[in-house]
């Protein structure tokens, strides 16, 4: 290089540089496939008729032949692009095109949103339930999961003694009744003899709900606005070691308080890996080991540095703490391509209705099904 100009040479210096470290940066990420199955993270209690505490080993949903969920191969490019085949994704580098905010801030935010479902039967075989949700539409929608919903659904049935509440605050105390405006039939009819379980697992797929909070506990009015986080449904919108707040009420090791004394959890930590059902989307992201990798914690917030919800809790790989296991959630990109699968509307459009009219409807024509698939493995 001696005959080069320095210019020239520092040129090149660059270009090899940036040559390799595009290389390695693409490299690190083609990564072999994972198993699916993780333990979902709602919280019941065991049968009445043997427990005194609240809160269960989480509860999942195991599907009759696993699939497997595969890690994202990922890079980092200008504007966001389609994953290939090959289940290469790249992001968005400026989402918002302005600055994050604090996560003081969208902690604040985040937990104003935050609700604790909580569903108590008076007798029978049905297990106390405690998990969680976040408030999307300023009307009163929660975003949660379906292994939670599927006991609001159940409360709505005269044929199951169980009632179901909506708590917000910490400790969380009673505030409203929810009702199911959307919960995905073919999730119900792949998992409903897993309401018996004790550990059942689940990979996240078809796993979420939509609530409707349409009257208060005590019969006073509603908020005119209840307050609520923006969704972001775009692809890959959360990134490997981007920071996020994840936001739940855990509830396995507070033991019987949980009925009276909950307490909300929020944690900021890092997008640890990008996970598909079929390598072509981000269908799961992992968010590591917080406080929130435990029961109760399910239908709980995944938010990213600018205050969007971008994911929602489901589950846990096992460990003896929270250290030792891996808190996933499915992304607001999976909800909304799954939503629109089952009923050929975006979750936007779905929301951008009278709710009252489709949660009426919902409960009409599509409820007395679900909850008797529910309730014939109940009675079993």
């Amino acid at each position: 290089m001696k005959n080069l100009s320095l210019s020239v040479q520092i040129t090149i210096l660059v270009l090899v540089v940036g040559f390799l470290t595009y290389t390695v940066h693409r490299a690190s990420y083609r990564v072999a496939a994972v198993p699916t199955t993780h333990t979902q993270v709602a919280a019941g209690a065991e049968s009445q008729a043997t427990t005194t505490g609240s809160s269960e080993s989480p509860a999942t949903t195991t599907a009759t032949s696993p699939t497997t969920i595969k890690k994202v191969i990922s890079k980092t490019v200008s504007s966001a692009t389609t994953p290939t085949a090959s289940g290469e994704i790249t992001r968005i580098e400026s989402p918002y095109g302005t600055a994050p905010e604090s996560f003081s801030t969208i902690n604040t935010e985040a937990r104003s949103a935050l609700v604790n479902i909580f569903c108590t039967p008076k007798g029978g075989t049905l297990r106390p339930i405690s998990g969680s949700g976040t408030i999307i539409d300023q009307r009163g929608v929660i975003l949660t999961n379906a292994h939670v919903a599927q006991y609001v659904l159940l409360s709505e049935s005269p044929q199951a003694d169980l009632s179901c509440y909506v708590r917000t605050g910490s400790p969380a105390t009673t505030k409203w009744i929810p009702q199911v405006l959307y919960i995905p039939a073919v999730w119900v009819q792949q998992h409903a003899a897993d309401i018996n379980a004790a550990h059942p697992l689940g990979t996240g797929e078809h796993d979420y709900a939509l609530l409707y909070i349409g009257a208060s506990a005590d019969g006073t009015p509603l908020p005119a606005r209840f307050p609520s986080l923006p969704v972001d449904t775009r692809e890959a919108i959360g990134f490997l070691g981007d920071q996020v707040l994840a936001a739940s009420y855990p509830a396995e090791f507070v033991g019987a308080s949980a009925n009276f004394a909950l307490y909300s959890a929020s944690s900021v930590t890092n997008i640890a890996q990008l996970l598909t059902f079929d390598v072509k989307s981000v269908d799961v992201i992992s968010v590591g080991s917080v406080i929130e990798a435990q029961s109760g914690s399910s239908g709980g917030a995944i938010v990213n540095a600018w205050g969007h919800l971008i994911g929602v809790i489901t589950t846990t790989s096992e460990g003896t703490t929270t250290a030792d296991r891996d808190l996933r959630g499915i992304t607001l990109s999976y909800v909304n391509r799954d939503i629109t699968a089952q009923t050929g509307s975006t979750l936007l459009n779905y929301l951008n209705e009278d709710l009252a009219a489709k949660t009426a409807a919902f409960t009409a024509n599509q409820a007395p099904a679900l909850y008797k698939l529910l309730i014939d493995k109940i009675v079993k």
